[in-house]
């Protein structure tokens, strides 16, 4: 009899973040209340387009976020804005005027002018 064996492989994140954001994860890891043990990205109802992106300190792991595992802290993606955020990139941006988490997200159809929310 044959052995079989079997090939497992490992599942791509659902969302990618670039090394600037994963950076901004780690400065907000630094200076995050003591009860912290990560960021959780998760997609509210609010704003003029309906879904809007927001980045929050989590004391607990929830069982169906997504849990990503980064150099300066733990990253983690609401389970229930899992499928709007699917290969969307994160970034982190900071100008002269500005400085914020930007976002590439296919599965966006629209946004509303001020870049604050989106439509899928």
């Amino acid at each position: 009899m044959t052995e079989t064996k079997t090939k497992t492989r490992e599942i791509p994140a659902a969302i990618i973040l670039t090394p600037a954001a994963e950076q901004r994860i780690a400065d907000l890891m630094a200076k995050a209340p003591d009860d912290a043990i990560g960021v959780k990205l998760s997609t509210p109802r609010r704003g003029c387009s309906g879904l809007a992106y927001s980045v929050d300190y989590v004391s607990e792991e929830v069982a169906f976020d997504e849990k990503i595992v980064t150099p300066g802290g733990v990253f983690y993606v609401d389970g229930g804005s899992v499928l709007y955020l699917i290969g969307s990139t994160m970034d982190w941006v900071e100008d002269d005027f500005t400085a914020g988490f930007v976002f590439e997200n296919p599965n966006a159809k629209g946004a509303c002018g001020c870049g604050e929310s989106f439509t899928v």
